[in-house]
C-alpha cells in the first residue's frame, strides 16, 4: 500500500467512514445509503481513470462484505 493516496481513494475512505459511523449509531436507512454510493463511487472513480484497478477491487470486495452484512439490517 502507497503512502499516498489518490483523492478518488481519500472521497471513497470518506464514505465509507461515514457508512461505519451510521451502522455504530445504528442509523440503517443512512448506511444502506452510504453503502450505495460507496459502489457508484467508485464506478465512477475507476471509470473516469481517477483510482486505479487494485484501489477499486478493494472498495468493491468491500461493498460486497458490507452488501452481505447489511441484507437483513432493516427495520
Amino acid at each position: 500500500m502507497g503512502l499516498f493516496k489518490s483523492k478518488g481513494e481519500k472521497e471513497l475512505e470518506h464514505i465509507l467512514f461515514e457508512m461505519k459511523c451510521n451502522l455504530e449509531n445504528n442509523y440503517k436507512d443512512s448506511a444502506h445509503n452510504a453503502r450505495k454510493r460507496l459502489m457508484e463511487r467508485a464506478d465512477a472513480l475507476y471509470a473516469e481513470g481517477k483510482i486505479k484497478e487494485k484501489v477499486y477491487q478493494k472498495y468493491r470486495l468491500i461493498y460486497e462484505e458490507y452488501t452481505e452484512r447489511l441484507k437483513d439490517y432493516r427495520h
